[in-house]
């Protein structure tokens, strides 16, 4: 089983008594056989892509020819971290058949077909299985390249860099690395309905470059990676820019009308969003053909898989679908620009409008959206001045004249809770989520037995009286039972 950023095998199978040319006629006829896509040949060996079908999983295969064997070498296409040991059972299959092939083959025919073969192979001067490995100096060269932006890949590096930067600023000030509260998410500008509706919209475009913990930032980066290499260089940096930041805010839109008290952070709507533009590049020529059945498979094995795992808990699938769905629809709105490279006024002005068919779509959308939870919160805030105004009795002093209980009771007492009580029956027209409806419900139980419990209080002090002494504990204890009933929720 493989585990690496790109999962892969690598094994080695000896020429024995075959010829190099021979060699490479008989793992070719062997690729067929197995019914690879071959898309690079040369003296030195050739590349080929698995064809499992578009739900399955699928590799890049390369066959090398050294001195006296032949490197294999099978890599995951997907964005998978695990194989499985898919690529071994691959690389063992493939070997399998060559020798199948090799054992019915005969030298001179293998030549012939060498010859036929010889006009069409790359030549050595631009082979790049030819191309020496990369040192350790030029590998770590290499994964720095991550960071700096380039001609061709010039966005998604700023992109990284603006995220990891903006999570280091949050651990700096004491946010957790691993599991950062709500409090702080929301602090830094997430997503959180009952906030952004109360005219703070800009949190539409905040979530979507803070994360949920490191381990989050790492598996969106490496996801946003992924994607960025195929498409920014297709894409260019204008078009790369706009679709990225149109289908994040598309993204926390759908979130943010899905959810109701649901904190919403990280960059993944976003990238659900370019992998939704990549895979309407890949239903239409702008990708060539053999490249496109492959790649098409392994996007669409990706995003099936991450949208799946996104029904659990604790991810919001939301923001995924909203981003996926939008990054379609922007990718076939830019392929007609696509197709006529050099018009920039026709690719400027098919972004712009397109910008604009979102910004107010989202924004229709946004003032559409009933911020019920707010009006709740503003509610609770009065609920919670009567209630302190009504609980004043309780710090009246013992030796506090007996027309001062009952007028504290009668007019601070008793008016607030059937005030409170009102205030709730108001709050029940709201559309609010199940679990605030149940703690309504309790909530106004414990306001009607405060209101009993207030009325007899009054009738035992005014009466002078300890012969509601039972039912005023029994009161009591309901309250009690509920306040702590309350506090679990």
């Amino acid at each position: 089983m493989a585990i690496g950023f790109t999962p892969k095998h690598i094994d080695n199978l000896p020429f024995n008594e075959l010829l190099p040319e021979q060699f490479l006629v008989v793992a070719l006829d062997a690729a067929k056989q197995m019914d690879w896509q071959v898309g690079y040949i040369s003296d030195t060996g050739f590349i080929a892509y698995t064809n499992n079908g578009a739900f399955s999983w699928n590799a890049e295969v390369k066959i090398k020819i050294e001195d006296g064997h032949a490197e294999l070498q099978s890599a995951s296409t997907g964005n998978e971290m695990i194989d499985w040991g898919k690529n071994k059972k691959n690389i063992n299959k493939f070997i399998a058949v060559f020798e199948e092939v090799k054992s019915t083959s005969k030298n001179e025919d293998l030549q012939l077909k060498y010859e036929e073969l010889r006009s069409s192979l790359i030549a050595p001067e631009d082979d790049i299985l030819q191309l020496p490995p990369p040192t350790k100096a030029e590998q770590i060269k290499g994964f720095l390249s991550i960071f700096k932006p380039v001609k061709g890949f010039f966005i998604t590096p700023i992109i990284i860099d603006l995220n990891i930067s903006i999570f280091v600023l949050m651990v700096i000030t004491g946010v957790s690395i691993m599991e950062p509260d709500n409090e702080s998410l929301i602090r830094w500008g997430a997503n959180f309905r009952p906030i952004t509706l109360e005219g703070q919209w800009w949190r539409l475009l905040t979530n979507c470059f803070l994360h949920i913990g490191i381990l989050h930032l790492l598996m969106n980066m490496y996801a946003l990676l992924n994607i960025a290499v195929l498409l920014e260089p297709i894409l260019g940096r204008t078009r790369y820019l706009a679709a990225y930041l149109l289908t994040g805010i598309v993204a926390s839109m759908t979130s943010l009308w899905w959810h109701d008290l649901t904190v919403s952070a990280g960059a993944s709507g976003a990238i659900f969003g370019m992998y939704g533009v990549f895979l309407a590049m890949l239903t239409t020529d702008i990708i060539e053909k053999t490249t496109r059945k492959t790649l098409l498979s392994s996007i669409t094995v990706f995003v099936a898989f991450n949208l799946i795992y996104g029904l659990k808990g604790g991810i919001d699938n939301a923001a995924h679908i909203g981003g996926l769905i939008s990054g379609l629809v922007v990718g076939y709105a830019f392929i007609p620009s696509l197709k006529r490279p050099a018009e920039n006024k026709f690719k400027y002005s098919s972004i712009g409008l397109l910008s604009l068919l979102i910004l107010v779509s989202s924004f229709a959308v946004y003032q559409k959206l009933p911020n019920d939870i707010a009006k709740y919160e503003a509610k609770m805030k009065e609920f919670a001045a009567m209630e302190e105004v009504a609980l004043e009795v309780y710090h009246l002093p013992n030796d506090s004249p007996k027309e001062k209980f009952l007028n504290t009771i009668s007019e601070k007492g008793i008016v607030n809770w059937k005030k409170s009580i009102k205030l709730i029956d108001d709050i029940e027209k709201l559309d609010l989520p199940d679990e605030i409806r149940k703690k309504d419900k309790d909530l106004k139980k414990y306001c009607q037995l405060r209101l009993q419990c207030y009325e007899l209080l009054y009738k035992a002090i005014d009466e002078d009286t300890d012969q509601y002494k039972n039912q005023l504990a029994d009161y009591n204890a309901q309250i009690e039972a509920i306040i702590n009933e309350l506090g679990t929720k």
